[in-house]
């Protein structure tokens, strides 16, 4: 699968004197959904390694609910093509996300990673 890396420049002053803008305007936020994929990949690796003994553990650590851990836990459960596309959705430049976590809710829950791909390509913008 593909990471979505975001790159931004910064320079520093050590000489006591006022730091530069970044030479480069940001290109937009990465969109919530791809931090909720990410996240749900962290804590899933973090599950596997014993560093959180379960989802009810991660919750805690995260600073959420149960339920809300399983949402997030949950798109672990799209087919990969779904969570590279996912992860490869461009950066957030309005206010509108392109996809949202709440929307893959009805794909999630639908077992068969054939009729899940068919639901996203109806579903995409």
């Amino acid at each position: 699968m593909k990471a979505a890396h975001a790159v931004s420049t910064y320079t520093v002053a050590f000489n006591g004197t006022a730091p530069r803008r970044p030479t480069q305007a940001a290109a937009g936020r990465i969109p919530r959904v791809v931090r909720m994929l990410a996240l749900a990949h962290k804590i899933d690796r973090m599950i596997r390694d014993g560093e959180l003994q379960d989802l009810a553990e991660a919750a805690r650590a995260v600073g959420v609910t149960r339920a809300r851990m399983t949402q997030i836990a949950n798109l672990l459960l799209l087919a990969p093509e779904i969570q590279e596309a996912i992860l490869d959705l461009p950066p957030v430049t309005q206010r509108r996300e392109y996809v949202s976590e709440r929307s893959l809710r009805t794909i999630v829950v639908e077992p068969n990673w054939h009729v899940q791909r068919r639901l996203w390509d109806e579903a995409r913008p």
